[in-house]
């Protein structure tokens, strides 16, 4: 009995699929958006302000610039993540925990489409 495969129905296999498709149509708006904004060199019309201020408000500039690029770094992880469970999809391994080898609850999947880990294996770490 342990070494029978447990796996998702095709159903429940397109209905995640589905979701993860939404998902990563979402990450690439929201990564374009943070690409958009550190990328933004605008001048938000300082010329005429005290040297002073100007300088605080590039190194604000700058601190904002760099958030952005990590935010973005993340959302692109995001993504690979996502598109490497549509992968474990189509090889029909979704939804299977890497550690345990037993299925991860749909309540999960639906809220965290890219694990690979159950609960329990989470929580073991």
């Amino acid at each position: 009995m342990s070494n029978v495969k447990v796996k998702y129905s095709d159903e429940d296999l397109q209905e995640f699929k589905a979701i993860i498709e939404k998902k990563i149509a979402r990450a690439n708006e929201d990564l374009e958006l943070l690409r958009a904004a550190y990328k933004n060199d605008a001048n938000n019309g300082t010329d005429d302000t005290l040297s002073s201020f100007k300088s605080f408000d590039e190194g604000s500039d700058v601190m904002n610039k760099e958030a952005n690029v990590q935010l973005a770094i993340r959302q692109e992880k995001f993504i690979r993540d996502l598109k490497n469970a549509l992968l474990r999809i189509e090889n029909r391994t979704y939804g299977v925990c890497r550690v345990t080898g037993k299925l991860i609850q749909k309540e999960r999947l639906k809220l965290v489409p890219h694990a690979t880990l159950s609960i329990e294996a989470k929580r073991a770490q």
